[in-house]
């Protein structure tokens, strides 16, 4: 096997932890442990986790190592602030190259989202939401701006849970604003007015969980919430 596909099963072991949940915020990585739970080298598993630190997904502190990335008090914030503008101009710009078959695509996932409404399990409507919207913004021209995407996408996975689960009214809203969003594609709407209206239902989730933060007394800071 290898030293490519060795550091690419490593990878994909951390960065499955991680997405898990069992590799939390903080966890140590300590090379050796994992290299001989994988039957190899440390060496593979320092490139594995070099990548991970790439991505924002790992850090490395001096004598402490890698450790999986902390959620900063402002992180969620700033990674749906962020993710509002760069997924926003994403489905702008794809929307040009969007079929009638995608879109039928991305109604029906829409469709069982509001179907799932009645026995709401947040996380579930959480993945459905990412298919949604990945029918939208897959299509975008500019593969920069797609990276981005992806990367605050990812980043949500560190933070994991879903924004739905402290404002579940929210979903209902969501789900209305893809109809929305779906309609002005059909119609042949602009690539702004597309792009305003995508950030504009981005923004309205981190607004409800802020909102409702404040409801809360002694609650965490909106920005330590879980993911949308």
């Amino acid at each position: 096997m290898s030293a490519e596909s060795k550091s690419e099963r490593a990878y994909r072991l951390i960065r499955e932890r991680i997405d898990s949940g069992q590799y939390v915020p903080g966890y140590r990585l300590v090379l050796a442990p994992i290299a001989a739970e994988l039957d190899m080298s440390v060496v593979p598993v320092r490139e594995a986790i070099r990548r991970l630190e790439a991505e924002q997904l790992v850090t490395f502190e001096r004598n402490v190592g890698a450790q999986v990335a902390l959620v900063k008090e402002t992180e969620y914030l700033h990674t749906m602030q962020t993710l509002a503008l760069v997924e926003g101009s994403a489905t702008g710009l794809a929307a040009p190259f969007i079929t009638a078959d995608q879109v039928a695509r991305a109604r029906a996932v829409n469709q069982t989202m509001r179907e799932s409404l009645s026995a709401f399990d947040p996380q579930r409507f959480t993945e459905l939401n990412l298919e949604f919207h990945s029918v939208l913004f897959e299509t975008c021209p500019n593969p920069h701006i797609l990276d981005l995407v992806h990367r605050g996408w990812n980043r949500m996975k560190v933070l994991r849970n879903s924004s739905f689960s402290f404002v579940p009214g929210r979903a209902s809203e969501s789900v209305d604003e893809h109809e929305r969003l779906l309609q002005l594609i059909e119609q042949g709407a602009s690539a702004l007015e597309i792009e305003l209206a995508a950030r504009a239902h981005r923004t309205a989730t981190l607004d409800a969980v802020i909102d409702h933060q404040h409801a809360q007394p002694g609650a965490a800071h909106p920005s330590a919430a879980p993911a949308a």
